[in-house]
Formats: C-alpha cells, sequence, structure tokens
C-alpha cells in the first residue's frame, strides 16, 4: 500500500457528539437485548450436558482469533498501516455479533450452542475485550516495523469495562428475563429485532463516514482485500476447529458462523465513545477497518450460511 493511500485512509476522520453517540449506545444496547431474547436457560443445560463444542468455541474466539490476527497484521507488513492493524486487533478482541443467531439458524445449524457462544463470550467481553486489544496492540506496536514515534497503548479499563457493562451486560440480562417471564413477547421481537440490527449498522457505517465519503471510494479496494482476508481466517479457525475435534455437523456450522461474526458495533462505540486511545486519538484506519468489517461480515455470513442451507438441502433431497 503507498504511503498516499495510507494517509488518505488515516485522513479519515469521523467524530460524534454527545447526542450521536447516546443515540448509538441506546440503539446497541436495544439490539444486545433483542439478541438476549432468544436466549433460555434450558439452552444452556443442554449445550453444558456436553460443553466440547462450547469449549471449543471459546478458544476459537478468545484466544485464537485474537493471536491469529496479531500474527496476520505482522505478515501484511508495510501493506498495511499500524492503524489498520489495530483495527483488526479490536475486532478479533471484540465478542461474536448480534447476528450471528439469525446466521447459524439460516444455516441449519446448532442454535442452541449458537446462542451460548453469543452469551458467553459477550460476557466475557467485559473482560477480555479490553485485555486482548491491549495485548495483541502493543505486541504488534512492539514487533511492527514502524517508521516513526508511535506511543505505547494504554487502555482506559473502567471506561471500557463501563462501556461494555452497560451496553452489553444490562441489555443481555433483561432480554434473558424477558425470555423467562413474558415468552410469547419475546418470541414475537425476536425475527424483527435481527433484522433491525442488520439495518442499524449499516445505517450507523453511512452515517458515520458521510462526511468523509470520497476518501472512503478511494481507499476502499485496500480496506475490502484486508478485511475479506481477516474474515476469511476468522471463519476458517471455526471451520478448521470444528473439523479437527470431529464436533457434529451442525456444531461445525455453528462454529464458523461464530468465529466469522464480530461485534464490530462494539468496537465503534469503543472508538467513538470511549478514550480507548489513551496516548493518542483514534485514526481513519483503525475506524474504517472495524467499520467495513461490521459491513463485510454480514454479505459473508449470508454467503457461508446460504451455502451450508443448500448443502442441506440437497441432502435432504437425496436422501428423501
Amino acid at each position: 500500500m503507498s504511503p498516499e493511500i495510507t494517509s488518505v485512509i488515516d485522513g479519515i476522520n469521523v467524530t460524534m457528539n454527545a447526542g450521536g453517540m447516546n443515540t448509538i449506545n441506546i440503539v446497541l444496547a436495544f439490539v444486545m437485548y433483542g439478541v438476549a431474547l432468544g436466549i433460555k436457560p434450558k439452552m444452556f443445560a443442554e449445550v453444558f450436558k456436553n460443553p466440547k463444542s462450547l469449549i471449543i468455541g471459546m478458544c476459537c474466539q478468545l484466544i485464537l482469533l485474537p493471536l491469529l490476527t496479531f500474527l496476520l497484521a505482522l505478515a501484511f507488513g508495510h501493506w498495511i498501516s499500524w492503524t489498520m492493524a489495530l483495527g483488526m486487533i479490536l475486532v478479533a478482541s471484540c465478542p461474536g455479533g448480534n447476528i450471528s443467531n439469525f446466521m447459524s439458524s439460516l444455516s441449519k445449524a446448532n442454535i442452541e450452542l449458537s446462542v451460548s457462544l453469543t452469551a458467553v463470550s459477550t460476557a466475557l467481553a467485559v473482560l477480555m475485550t479490553p485485555f486482548n486489544f491491549w495485548l495483541y496492540g502493543n505486541l504488534y506496536l512492539h514487533f511492527a516495523e514502524i517508521a516513526g514515534d508511535v506511543p505505547q497503548l494504554a487502555i482506559p479499563l473502567w471506561d471500557v469495562f463501563k462501556t461494555i457493562f452497560i451496553l452489553l451486560g444490562i441489555p443481555l440480562t433483561l432480554g434473558i428475563l424477558t425470555a423467562r417471564y413474558l415468552p410469547k413477547v419475546a418470541e414475537k421481537m425476536k425475527k424483527p429485532m435481527q433484522w433491525f440490527s442488520i439495518i442499524f449498522f449499516v445505517a450507523m457505517v453511512v452515517l458515520s463516514f458521510m462526511g468523509n465519503i470520497e476518501a472512503f471510494l478511494k481507499s476502499i479496494q485496500y480496506i475490502f482485500l484486508v478485511v475479506l482476508i481477516h474474515n476469511l481466517l476468522a471463519l476458517s479457525i471455526g471451520f478448521g476447529m470444528g473439523s479437527a475435534f470431529k464436533v457434529p455437523k451442525k456444531d461445525r456450522r455453528t462454529l464458523t458462523i461464530e468465529t466469522g461474526i464480530q461485534n464490530s458495533g462494539l468496537g465503534l462505540v469503543l472508538l467513538l465513545g470511549t478514550n480507548l486511545f489513551a496516548g493518542f486519538p483514534p485514526h481513519g484506519g483503525t475506524l474504517v477497518i472495524t467499520a467495513w468489517w461490521g459491513v463485510w461480515h454480514i454479505i459473508s455470513g449470508l454467503t457461508v450460511s446460504t451455502i451450508f442451507n443448500r448443502y442441506e438441502f440437497r441432502k435432504a433431497k437425496k436422501n428423501g
């Protein structure tokens, strides 16, 4: 990637006033509430009876994806800027995305496992998201050959912890309680909320970058390729680990979807709504990678889900 393109990407500036950020925070919390509407305690009972796939999924999301993302960013070398690398690491540090359950349903995958993985990774995100971003972000800044003076990445833990807890922890709890005590209401709201989450994220990205549309279009081909490779890595981790440990096919599909769909909406909120970069302001590269990931994983998730669905359909037709 040429210095000119790097400069264009890092020159993209997205700012949100207090009102805008409050709106995004409220809507994201509402989206997470919608995710939790599909969570029922009995689901956990079934998954925890045979926790092999759940443990593999947690390993994929919390350990392998951040680690291999760090190595991929190093492998890209000077082709990407260090700000883009931090965007990749931030996305990999976020919990599973809020549309993964919808994708798993479309894939004819193990829905109970999908919901359990989303719930557990979201609950652990309060600690694991800031920790993984701090760890691999600093490792990247240390080992990558970066020209110029780059300050150490210091994460404001309390600020990030508070944001994640409010945006994920509280809505998750309220959604589970609604599913438990108002099951008919939860069932009616569940599917509309899934579609709403997709529309919300795309709208959030479009609105965020409207003032930088020319620069965004000029650099999209480079951003597209970086995110494509990174997302393929994430999908491959889930599918590969599921195949290596010989879990059932439905579980393997779930692991693929859950690892490949990340909550990049949370990443954007952390970038725009907290002092995540304590020593330096958010840079365009980090923002653009995080934002485009959120758009692309919807496309890739639907594509992979359709492939799984068609495979199941052909199999059923052959056997029927």
